[in-house]
């Protein structure tokens, strides 16, 4: 039986990748912040196959004691402090945790490999927003990196790190440079997730509107579930390297409005919709498209879920959602 260990394992791609590998037969150990922390008590519930074991990213000798107990034959980093917008107002907590745990992350799986002589496979979650101001669209593998936040910042120093800890020292670890990524499990500070469930609300005459920010950010949207069978399929390769994970089209934050007021019957959503100077990012990154030949060719991956069918999946979850609570 395979064994591997998931960081951020109570983010949407943690819990996809958790039951993605259950499903082929691995054992799964979770790594969780804190103690008494309600997300492992929740996690404990919907995801009983997963080992929770404790540790934090900014602490070396506790990911030493998680992989030692979890003796992982591949390690998922998915770990970050990930919303873009919350970097600006904690850029020291934001590169600790996103560019520092990395470094971390890596020396205890090349600890482990030094003392077990076992080689590990490891994973690294690299962003689009590392691209930030676009030299190149699409936006392929070697495509010239300009971080437009604090967040972008961080994940380039994490992806170098991955990439150096490959080339010196033999590592089998890989880059996920995965475009932006959606589902019912998205976090509501992030706007896909903010907008379905606004919409929901509104459809239901518990809100009246949603404030925006910048509704002409495009942005390479797909769904989570595909993109975490393309970070399995990496650590299945008998080589590491890095891969642009993405849909290769981009859609619009009206795009978005669009087909989420169209789900719940609702033709014109302007007067729904107010702008809000505060949600504009200080640096905007307007335009990220992905270009996955390479995953593609070499890994056999192709997203499955359109951008219509994603939002709408999210809308009616939502409404679900948002009707039971109204319920009581």
């Amino acid at each position: 039986m395979p064994t591997a260990l998931i960081t951020g394992i109570t983010g949407q791609d943690g819990l996809y990748l958790s039951e993605l590998l259950s499903s082929k037969g691995y054992r799964v150990y979770g790594l969780v912040r804190g103690q008494n922390n309600p997300k492992a008590a929740a996690l404990a519930v919907t995801h009983p196959f997963v080992e929770i074991l404790t540790g934090n990213l900014l602490d070396l000798s506790s990911l030493v004691r998680a992989i030692n107990a979890a003796a992982p034959d591949e390690v998922y980093n998915l770990g970050a402090v990930s919303f873009v917008a919350y970097s600006w107002q904690n850029a020291r907590l934001t590169t600790d945790v996103t560019g520092g745990g990395v470094l971390n992350i890596l020396e205890a799986v090349r600890f482990y490999q030094d003392s077990t002589g076992k080689q590990v496979r490891f994973y690294q979650a690299s962003s689009s927003e590392m691209f930030g101001k676009v030299q190149e669209v699409p936006q392929r593998e070697n495509t010239l990196l300009w971080p437009r936040s604090p967040y972008g910042v961080a994940k380039v120093y994490g992806h170098y790190m991955t990439v150096n800890y490959r080339e010196s020292y033999g590592m089998h670890a890989s880059s996920g440079i995965l475009f932006n990524h959606e589902s019912p499990r998205r976090g509501p500070e992030f706007v896909t997730r903010k907008v379905t469930q606004a919409v929901a609300r509104i459809s239901l005459g518990i809100q009246k509107d949603i404030a925006l920010g910048n509704l002409d950010a495009q942005r390479d949207w797909g769904f989570a579930g595909d993109y975490v069978e393309a970070m399995w399929l990496m650590l299945q390769q008998p080589g590491a390297d890095d891969y642009v994970i993405s849909t290769g089209t981009t859609q619009s934050i009206r795009s978005l409005l669009d087909i989420a007021f169209d789900e719940v019957g609702i033709d014109d959503w302007e007067p729904h919709v107010r702008i809000d100077p505060q949600f504009f990012r200080p640096a905007e990154v307007d335009l990220l498209v992905g270009d996955s030949t390479k995953a593609a060719t070499v890994l056999g991956w192709k997203p499955k879920v359109g951008f219509d069918e994603l939002i709408r999946m999210m809308v009616r979850n939502d409404v679900d959602q948002q009707s039971k609570l109204a319920a009581g």
